[in-house]
Parts: C-alpha cells; structure tokens; sequence
C-alpha cells in the first residue's frame, strides 16, 4: 500500500553542495522519471529529498538548516515525507537519527538502491547515462569517477565518498552521446581526483584515452576539466589539451598551499619545487591554458612565514583564476589530531589579504584581453545582456562575458565571436564580430 501512495506523488529533489551533488541528482532523477514518477528539481512536492553535502562546517550547516526546515513543513502539514541522502547522511547518519528523528529515512552516497525502493522505484541498470540534467540544457557535467583515495589530511571526503572508482570508458561516451543527444554543447569532467582516473579499472592512468574518446563525440565542442589533483599528473594529457580543439585551455587543479612543510603536514605528495616545476609544464606544454586553483589559509601549523611565503608566491605565479578558503577542523580527518592553532580572525584575514592580491591579477589580466577575439558560449539572458563564456571560464565561478541585448539577439546555448571592449575585475564587457 505504502508503495502505491508513494507513487501517485511528486518528489522533489533538493541539492545542496558541489557539482559532484548535482550530477548524483541527476542521475536520481533519471531513475525516478524511468519509474513512472513524477518528479522535480528544487520546486514543490509532496515527497522530498535532500542531497546533502558535509564537506566543512559551512557545508554541513546549511544541510542541516535545510533539513530542519523541512521536517518543520512535514510537521505543517505542507509536505507528507522527508529523506535525506548524500555526503553529511553518509558521514553523521547515526548523530542526526538520534538529533532529527522526524526525518522518514537516511541514506547514505552509495545507497541509492535503497532510496529509490524507499521511493517505490526500482533501481535499473540499464540506464547508463539517463539523467535529468539540471543545468542549461547546453552544458553537463559529466562524472567520470567517485570516491577517492588521496590520504589528504584536512579532507573528509574518502570518509563520505569512499575510494576511488573509475567509471569505464564507454560509459561515459555513452553517456556523453546522449548529452549531446539532447542539445548539449560542453562537458565538463567531474571527479574528486581526474588525475586518478583509469588506475583501478586499467592500471595506469588514462585521463588522456577518455579525452580522445570523448572528443569523438559529434555535437559536443568543449569539454573542460576540473579537479585534477597535482601529485602524479598524467602530463600525457597536456598534449590531448594542446592538440584537440575540444578540449579547452583549462585546468581546476586545487593546490592548496605552497610552502613545503604545510605541504608535508597535509599529506599532499608534493613539494614547493614539484608544484613549480609541475606550473611551468603546464604553461611551457600549452601555451595560454587558463589554471585555476584554491587555497586554504589558517592550516594547523601555518606560521606567518608560512602564509607570506604563499602571498608572495601567488603574486609571482598569477593565476587566472584563484578561491581561497579558510581550514576547517574536520572530525575524524588525520588533521584533527593537530592543534586547530590560527584563530579564526586571523584565519579570515589570511584569506582576504589573498584574495586582494588575486582581485588586482585578475583585473590586471582581463585588462590584457581588451582588443581580443574569444569564441564565447551563450549562457543566459540577464536584463539588458546577454551573458557568456569562453573556453577560459567554468560556469558559476569564473568571469563571464556581457554583451548588449539591446540591439542583438543571441539563442542560449549558441557560439558566437566576441571582441572584448571592457574589462573589470571578474566581468568582460564585449561586442559580437560577424
């Protein structure tokens, strides 16, 4: 009976988190959809399910505030049932059984079976690459791995996500051909460790076969990468970025800290030489790659020669693109056994006096592309403009392009030339060329 009712219901699918998250959605979604039901993203309906995220403290209580809010609707009357799933019901099921009862049900990243029984759906495995995408319909992600398993000593994530699984390569060109299918233009590869990709599956990596697969794919024209980790970076995967047009002149690659002994402390792999040396290839291999990268101030440990030692560094290496974090003290990571020593101030003061520096780089480096000519991408419509990217720029948190919608038409999820005339800290303004 309990399935039946189940069934005559919408569910709303609420994510919260990164875009690992979304694409997990996603796929949920896809599932329920395949089952007959009836369902939507972030809207309104009698069944809910949170996809929640417990990466940092921020993290965790936004998932938590939206549980909370929930369970007060259920308790009104205004929805009938509550689950929730994902990384912070991964890492903290047991505490919030105990602290939020009201809650139907608790599933953690890789129960999705379970959830979708709970749902009165059955779980099929025939639906490779079926999701309901929840961005523009031109751009997905496309999540090439789960899990990881870097010994990080600050990350909670190998506790939520597990240990790295590849997925094979022609699932994912099956799943990329369906994206593009359904007008899709741009992938963007997502894992928690791209560079990993391939050594559980293949024994070696092989970052750079997928990429050559994947470009075979008629429709789509960008894929983009993002999350590379840089110890043990296949370098073969340059030449794919250098010599095939698809792939973009871009590379997310999280860095984290530069001097050597907060380096060894967080159990990265790497040196300040080897993160160097590693830059210098990029930019000597591929001329004009875009890297972005993040960085945490207030480390256990991290003296004020420490984080002078990353600000004058920063300012040497000029990043095109830079988010800065302060250290979150996580339970049961192997640097919760340090001394969370920086106070929080200071930690916070660490990070704007980066990301002063990193705000004159960018605009300095945005000054450079007046005058220039960049294929752009057609994201939205925004008032007066039209908005967009080049292969330069990930949607959401890199610069976008603005061009007048005044006396220009543009459809979304078109390409189209533009020349820079303005440029700001983190927004170009340009005109279309013919």
């Amino acid at each position: 009976m309990r399935t039946k009712s189940v069934g005559k219901k919408k569910i709303n699918v609420i994510t919260l988190g990164c875009s690992k998250n979304v694409y997990d959605s996603e796929v949920l979604m896809g599932q329920l959809k395949a089952n007959g039901k009836e369902v939507v993203h972030e809207q309104s309906g009698d069944i809910v399910v949170i996809n929640t995220c417990g990466f940092i403290d921020n993290a965790k209580e936004e998932s938590i505030d939206t549980i909370l809010d929930y369970v007060q609707r259920k308790e009104d009357g205004l929805v009938e049932k509550v689950f929730v799933t994902g990384c912070l019901s991964e890492r903290y099921k047991p505490d919030l059984l105990e602290q939020i009862p009201d809650v139907d049900q608790y599933f953690g990243t890789r129960e999705l079976p379970l959830l979708l029984k709970a749902l009165g759906a059955d779980y099929k495995h025939e639906l490779v690459g079926e999701r309901l995408t929840t961005t523009p319909r031109h751009y997905a992600y496309l999540k090439i791995a789960e899990g990881c398993d870097r010994p990080c000593s600050f990350c909670a994530i190998p506790l939520m996500r597990g240990g790295n699984v590849s997925r094979p390569i022609e699932d994912l060109v099956t799943e990329a051909e369906k994206l593009a299918k359904n007008g899709t233009k741009e992938l963007i590869l997502i894992a928690q460790d791209l560079t990993y990709y391939g050594l559980d599956l293949y024994k070696k990596r092989e970052l750079a076969r997928l990429l050559k697969e994947l470009v075979k794919v008629e429709g789509i024209e960008w894929i983009r990468l993002h999350y590379a980790f840089p110890a043990g970076f296949p370098e073969d995967v340059l030449d794919v970025i250098r010599e095939e047009p698809k792939v973009c002149n871009y590379l997310d690659i999280p860095l984290q800290h530069i001097s050597t002994n907060i380096l060894k402390s967080m159990r990265r792999g790497t040196t300040k030489e080897k993160t160097n040396a590693l830059l210098e290839a990029f930019r000597s291999k591929v001329p004009g790659m875009t890297i972005r990268t993040t960085l945490i101030c207030g480390y256990p440990g991290e003296t004020e020669e420490d984080f002078q030692e990353m600000k004058a560094w920063v300012q040497e290496q000029k990043f095109d693109r830079l988010g800065c974090f302060t250290y979150s003290h996580e339970e049961n990571t192997h640097a919760y056994n340090l001394v969370d020593d920086v106070p929080e101030e200071v930690k916070q003061r660490r990070v704007e006096e980066i990301m002063e520096i990193q705000s004159q780089i960018s605009y300095d480096l945005n000054q450079e592309k007046i005058g220039q000519t960049f294929k752009v991408l057609i994201d939205r419509k925004e008032g007066d403009n039209f908005v967009g990217r080049s292969e330069h720029d990930s949607p959401d948190v890199d610069n976008e392009i603005l061009i007048s919608a005044v006396d220009t038409y543009l459809p979304i999820g078109s390409f189209v030339n533009v020349e820079i005339i303005e440029a700001y800290e983190f927004d170009l303004i340009g005109k279309v060329i013919d």
